[in-house]
């Protein structure tokens, strides 16, 4: 829900640049801002004729990560996959002059619709659950079948060998991580539980997935997506900071992860039960997730999902290392990034686990 603008804007100059650049927008705007949790700080705008448009911009002061951030990407693949038949908002501008409201931002649609923060979507039946479900997985076939070049995407990331960068990328993110010395312990928050081994593991090429290289969100999942009001489908795919073009099992993974790290104990800050067979009605097993995209996208992910899961939770317990690592450099003390940084250690371990099961199958037998 937007409320109360917490960063403000220059709103004077803002309104001008409305005038001058966006006259679907009718002035004057009254401006709030969505909740807590936004990585990019994004505001609601009501024009005077009562309809309503989002704008998202580049947070303030100097930014930890380079790569973090980029309001211009988002732009550009919203933008671009309007022309297509995936569901995403209508986008109205993009500014980059930083004297406008301090940084970059765009201006897009609003979408009026359902937004389910708890995957298991308690307040639906459960048909109506399981046909919310399989809108997502058909949503997200429909944007990896995306040709990314004809939409002019060819440049917007690299096309080829996705995950061996992939764990290049982590495995410097964690090695510093865990270097990180606690402000009043002295003690380091240390490696991961196993990680030379899965590092190696994620880069031997006997067991890597086949290359596949599509358009691929980053991070889609339910709370991504704003579905119709009343009727069990996805009118707009939500916060495209980490879009580029990579291997679709990516994505897959990281929208059926909940099925998988619930099996685990302490690899969850939630409830993992709801998540377990037959305790949920109407909410579909991941081997139907996967049949489902397999009937649409063409080819089968479920002989790589179990490689796939293990890297995306690799990939996640590095995550939580650090979360742990702010709390350790006290800039992150809440009870939620404490909760997060103890599942490090499981998630590792449960990462471990699903990469032991593969090597077993890969040994010749004697």
């Amino acid at each position: 829900m937007a409320g109360e603008v917490r960063q403000a804007i220059d709103e004077k100059t803002f309104t001008k640049f409305l005038a001058d650049n966006v006259p679907e927008i009718t002035l004057p705007v009254q401006l709030r801002q969505f909740g807590l949790g936004q990585s990019n700080p994004t505001y609601q705008l009501t024009a005077s004729d009562g309809q309503r448009f989002v704008m998202r911009k580049k947070p303030p002061g100097t930014l930890i990560s380079k790569t973090a951030h980029k309001v211009e990407r988002e732009y550009l693949v919203i933008n671009a996959l309007g022309k297509t038949e995936v569901a995403v908002p209508k986008t109205y501008c993009l500014c980059e002059d930083e004297s406008i409201v301090g940084t970059p931002f765009y201006i897009m649609e609003f979408l009026d619709g359902r937004i389910f923060e708890d995957y298991t979507m308690p307040d639906v039946d459960h048909q109506q659950r399981t046909q919310m479900w399989r809108a997502a997985v058909t949503t997200l076939a429909r944007l990896h079948a995306v040709d990314y070049k004809a939409i002019g995407l060819e440049r917007f990331g690299k096309s080829e060998r996705f995950y061996d960068r992939q764990v290049q990328t982590w495995t410097t993110i964690c090695t510093s991580q865990a270097k990180v010395v606690d402000m009043e312990t002295s003690e380091p928050v240390g490696q991961l539980p196993y990680f030379e081994e899965m590092a190696r593991f994620f880069q031997n090429k006997e067991s890597q997935p086949r290359e596949r290289t599509t358009l691929v969100h980053g991070d889609f999942k339910i709370d991504n997506l704003v579905f119709h009001k009343t009727e069990p489908r996805v009118i707009g795919i939500l916060d495209w900071e980490m879009a580029t073009l990579g291997h679709p099992l990516s994505d897959i993974c990281n929208l059926i992860a909940n099925f998988y790290t619930s099996r685990f104990k302490g690899a969850t800050t939630f409830d993992g039960s709801k998540f377990m067979p037959g305790y949920t009605p109407g909410l579909p097993p991941p081997e139907q997730i996967l049949a489902w995209y397999r009937a649409m996208a063409g080819w089968d992910p479920a002989p790589d999902v179990q490689w796939g899961m293990s890297f995306h939770t690799w990939k996640f317990a590095g995550i939580c290392q650090g979360i742990a690592a702010r709390h350790a450099a006290r800039q992150a003390s809440s009870k939620q990034a404490l909760r997060y940084a103890a599942t490090r250690v499981p998630l590792a371990e449960f990462s471990r686990e699903l990469a032991q099961d593969i090597v077993s199958r890969l040994r010749p037998k004697l």
